[in-house]
């Protein structure tokens, strides 16, 4: 089968590697659609993403959906052709105490797609995966590959939403309009936002903030009318957060969703104090993945967060257009 390698700092290589047959209680996953996330960015444009350094080559690859191929001794509740996505998390051993209920805060846990271990975790950018069955996420009737595909940066966005508290009734601002930043947007109106303001330099990535949902659409929030009472960082670059922090309400809540670099970033922190302001990181997500299926099986206007998609064959150029400007969530079609 071809799988989507990463060899070096810009080095994408087409590699065949052989079918894994499911063991008893896996299922093997024929990969339809395979989303390049902020991380593969990362590998491929610097040779890691935050603090995982790229040793070897690996597969890329962990936003991915498809329909089940195989499925291994013992497994129930799922069907050859069925369509599914895939938690492409993986913890190994007791989860402390202290972290009940946060298991995607695991100290050992592996991640499709990542070079955080040694050896590196293989991703899902290859026409066959075969995985855990309960990592399977089956799809709900109605909802297709190619917007399923979308389900694991979607997690993630619920998972930063409810890291924020109940917004029912807030004003929720995101700045930074990237995929996950849209997806942000749909999981704060699904939760209950009265008001979201959109902040992005660019013009259609506000375009496409208002169709998922957000109220107004801005270029900075220091053009709003109206202070945030939940603002949510999505961008990952210091003048976002700046922006925030100078005009959010007292006592509000700012939740940290872009990666911000591993270097020391320069930010004007005093709002934190006076205005007693809640700064908090999210991280990935806990199980979040299962409502995100469903919120997606009602929701068509998300696949307006897929701006471009690229045959596998076509690797290098697809990276090139999801690090270029004006595109949002760039798919691999890869069966």
């Amino acid at each position: 089968m071809r799988s989507l390698e990463i060899h070096a700092v810009r080095d994408l290589r087409l590699a065949e590697r052989e079918i894994v047959p499911p063991g008893p209680g896996q299922v093997r996953i024929a990969v339809e659609y395979g989303g390049i996330c902020g991380s593969d960015l990362g590998y491929w444009k610097h040779g890691g993403t935050g603090t995982a350094l790229m040793r070897h080559p690996f597969v890329l690859g962990h936003e991915i959906s498809g329909r089940v191929a195989e499925l291994g001794e013992g497994v129930t509740g799922l069907a050859v052709g069925q369509g599914v996505t895939v938690h492409p998390a993986r913890t190994h051993g007791e989860l402390p105490e202290r972290l009940a209920g946060r298991e995607n805060l695991h100290p050992q846990l592996t991640y499709f797609g990542s070079a955080q271990h040694e050896p590196h975790t293989d991703g899902a950018f290859a026409e066959s995966v075969t995985v855990d069955a309960d990592q399977v996420v089956p799809l709900p009737e109605g909802l297709s590959t190619r917007r399923a595909v979308l389900a694991e940066p979607l997690g993630v966005a619920m998972h930063a939403v409810s890291r924020a508290g109940d917004v029912t009734g807030q004003h929720v601002l995101v700045s930074g309009c990237g995929p996950v930043g849209l997806l942000v947007v749909l999981a704060a109106r699904a939760a209950g936002a009265r008001r979201i303001t959109a902040v992005d330099l660019s013009e259609v990535a506000r375009e496409r903030a208002l169709t998922l949902g957000a109220d107004v659409a801005a270029e900075s929030p220091d053009d709003l009318d109206e202070e945030s009472t939940v603002a949510f960082e999505a961008a990952g670059v210091a003048p976002s957060l700046e922006g925030i922090l100078r005009n959010a309400a007292r006592a509000s809540v700012v939740v940290q969703v872009g990666n911000l670099p591993t270097t020391p970033v320069q930010v004007t922190l005093a709002a934190l104090v006076t205005r007693e302001i809640d700064y908090r990181g999210t991280f990935r997500f806990v199980d979040e993945i299962e409502r995100a299926v469903e919120l997606l099986a009602t929701t068509p206007e998300a696949e307006q967060v897929i701006s471009d998609e690229f045959p596998l064959d076509q690797a290098e150029a697809a990276f090139e257009a999801a690090a270029g400007r004006g595109s949002s969530k760039v798919v691999l079609t890869i069966a």
